[in-house]
């Protein structure tokens, strides 16, 4: 049966608890149990090696395991629709719940407020960006979940600030979160294999809000107004007004920020501040040092009339299409996996895109996309598509030019994670950068 939060908290040694996933999320879990010596916790995982690793709190019948805990503590990259044990996973999908309800169970502290963000395209920038303005204005402030670092290994100390980024694979088993801000920045196609639809899919996010009430606040942009009102969600909605920061971004100087690919997340964390009362002068004092993440419209190399991004984190076009309006004279690297149902419209895009270079293991799905819209080789590696771009760059003799490596696409077909294949394509392409230019 599934229990209040209320009474979790009071009961939470008595309580039988599954970890399912031994990753680092599970290994976190484990670590969090042992501390708080909560013994009554069994262990699974479907990969052996794992298994091996923790084998003193295996369970002999996970059958049972499944049945008989309170709760089953699911690592967030498990999908019920994948898992060996599916049929019992979602026969008992009421004690399903994430490392995030643990933190809200029993972890938060004397005057401590957590600060959730989620959405499909810019969360690990936004939430970087969030924990930096806090740590600027003194804020005592952790940043955690999707981001990197497991919650439950973070350091929370009292009047704290917890900086959430939540995945829709943590959100759709969630079950306790209770933000005091949080924040849905944007919803496009992404994960619906694992979801099994687009309803699901956003069904998901906006679980951030199912148990705020008073004195917690939602910021959601205008687009999903009519979905929060009808869900009668008790946190006090706040709507941003992208003019509102577009009126500042001139003061902001930092480059990063200069492009208008993070100005509609931007407008949320230009609200936030107001909530946290952090002054005009201090936000643009803050955002003037603020360094961006990698692989994410990263300008990591400018030579002669040549300059370079990385865009490796784009796993789907429409996190690609922010690249694509912002740059001009592109020389477009795309390919990889292809997110379910996602589709490539260049409407008003085509102009900017001198020619796109197909790598990865999908090239039909991608010629198909673009073919008779732009022009296009087939390079099927970063290798190949680097030299080939260098040496197109070359016979136009033009002043500008950028090249840009924006996949549209997951890594998986020829990278473990968009991090390597980053990683890859800035090593390439300072490597022939030296032989080219």
């Amino acid at each position: 049966m599934p229990y209040s939060l209320s009474y979790t908290k009071k009961n939470l040694k008595k309580l039988s608890f599954l970890v399912y996933g031994l990753g680092s999320t599970g290994s976190s879990v484990i670590s969090y149990f042992e501390k708080r010596k909560i013994s009554n916790f069994n262990t699974w995982d479907d990969n052996k090696k794992l298994r091996k690793k923790y084998n003193s709190k295996i369970t002999h019948n996970l059958k049972i395991s499944i049945k008989n805990s309170d709760y089953i503590v699911l690592s967030p990259g498990i999908s019920l629709n994948n898992t060996k044990y599916k049929k019992d996973l979602k026969k008992f999908k009421h004690k399903i719940i994430t490392d995030l309800d643990l933190l809200y169970i029993c972890n938060l502290k004397s005057k401590t407020k957590t600060i959730v963000i989620t959405g499909t395209n810019g969360k690990s920038t936004t939430c970087k960006i969030v924990g930096h303005l806090l740590k600027k204005s003194k804020y005592k402030t952790v940043i955690g979940g999707n981001i990197g670092t497991p919650i439950l290994n973070l350091n929370i100390k009292k009047n704290c600030y917890i900086v959430i980024e939540a995945s829709s694979f943590q959100l759709a088993y969630s079950k306790f979160i209770c933000a005091d801000y949080a924040l849905l920045l944007n919803i496009t196609n992404d994960h619906l294999d694992w979801h099994g639809s687009m309803k699901n899919y956003i069904n998901s996010k906006f679980k951030i809000f199912n148990l705020q009430g008073e004195n917690q606040y939602a910021i959601v942009n205008k687009k999903f107004e009519k979905k929060f009102k009808r869900n009668n969600f008790s946190g006090e909605l706040i709507i941003p007004k992208l003019k509102n920061y577009i009126k500042i971004k001139s003061k902001i100087k930092n480059s990063y920020l200069k492009s208008n690919i993070n100005d509609e997340n931007m407008s949320n964390v230009l609200e936030l501040s107001k909530l946290l009362k952090i002054n005009e002068k201090s936000f643009i004092r803050s955002l003037n040092t603020f360094i961006g993440l990698p692989h994410r419209y990263e300008i990591f190399l400018k030579q002669k009339n040549f300059t370079f991004i990385n865009d490796s984190k784009a796993t789907s076009f429409q996190a690609t299409k922010f690249a694509l309006q912002n740059t001009k004279n592109i020389f477009w690297i795309v390919g990889g996996l292809p997110k379910k149902n996602d589709r490539i419209n260049l409407s008003n895009l085509r102009n900017n895109i001198t020619k796109s270079y197909i790598i990865g293991k999908n090239i039909n799905f991608f010629k198909k996309q673009i073919k008779n819209k732009i022009k296009y080789y087939v390079a099927k590696n970063l290798k190949n598509s680097i030299i080939q771009v260098l040496k197109d760059i070359k016979s136009l003799k033009r002043e500008r030019n950028t090249i840009l490596f924006s996949p549209a696409a997951a890594s998986f077909d020829q990278f473990k994670n968009f991090e390597i294949r980053g990683n890859e394509f800035k090593r390439l392409s300072k490597l022939y950068a030296k032989k080219f230019i």
